[in-house]
């Protein structure tokens, strides 16, 4: 059983998405019925949409969206990972607004505003709050603002944290030695978890398993079985690769884990951080 916890859909004609434009490649709609069934073939069984960054005046739309789908007869949807501006004097009422039966947690995205963003007092106590509600916070940033990530989860012990996309290493450009190090440093921070998702996406187009393996291993060895989860970020995958592709490449990189270990990778750990 997997649990994708990382999936982009697009409809363009119920919501704006403002940067979809500089990217020819997912510049077009991609629909739930398309994404189930080709995860009904390669063995998903559930699934988390999260956020698409899409204009702020459609966040509600987009988790209205989602609890759509969710009600679908034999849905694979289980919830919504919701986006939100911890940077805005608004973010408290919003909190206050959301289902939680539709939003299981909430992203920022990083890498797309100044690296000071988060680094502010009003962002890190609306973090906070977010935790309060239960919900855990996604951090999707680049590499080298990894140790802003540190800074930020520092600030917010009682909030359950999730690094997206193992912390996007720079596969293409050889950066794994000064990844490593944050995710070593990140990783001694208990309320972190690591989610493994769609990095071929950031290697070279002839990447081949053995370019991603020592990326997927640290990461296993730093957080631990008990703290990684596993992600499709379909569509943003299919740049480098395919939905099915990645699976397969998951099931040859955990091959030789136990039973227990892949069980908590592909979803006891998912069902956990986000109440599923």
């Amino acid at each position: 059983m997997f649990i994708d916890t990382h999936l982009h859909l697009v409809a363009r004609d119920r919501i704006t998405y403002p940067w979809l434009k500089d990217v020819a490649a997912l510049d077009r709609d991609w629909t739930f019925q398309d994404y189930e069934t080709t995860a009904r073939r390669i063995g998903i069984e559930g699934v988390l949409h999260m956020e698409v960054d899409c204009a702020p005046t459609d966040i509600a739309a987009e988790n209205t969206f989602v609890g759509e789908l969710m009600a679908q007869p034999g849905s694979l949807m289980r919830g919504a990972i919701s986006s939100a501006r911890p940077e805005s004097g608004d973010c408290e009422a919003f909190l206050d607004t959301l289902d939680l039966n539709i939003v299981k947690g909430i992203r920022r995205v990083l890498h797309v505003v100044p690296d000071d963003l988060s680094q502010g007092s009003l962002f890190r106590q609306n973090v906070r709050r977010i935790g309060k509600k239960g919900l855990p916070f996604d951090i999707c940033v680049l590499q080298r603002q990894l140790p802003l990530a540190r800074d930020l989860v520092d600030a917010c012990p009682d909030t359950v944290f999730v690094l997206d996309h193992c912390g996007v290493p720079d596969i293409a450009g050889d950066g794994f030695a000064d990844w490593a190090q944050s995710i070593s440093a990140l990783a001694k921070r208990p309320h972190v978890n690591a989610k493994i998702s769609g990095i071929t996406a950031y290697a070279k187009p002839d990447w081949t398993l053995e370019t991603l393996r020592p990326y997927v291993e640290h990461i296993i060895e730093s957080f631990g079985w008990d703290r990684v989860v596993w992600g499709s970020d379909s569509p943003v995958c299919t740049l480098n690769s395919s939905l099915d592709q990645w699976m397969a490449v998951t099931q040859a990189l955990i091959a030789g884990a136990s039973e227990t270990e892949r069980a908590s990778l592909t979803h006891r750990n998912a069902q956990r951080i986000w109440s599923i």
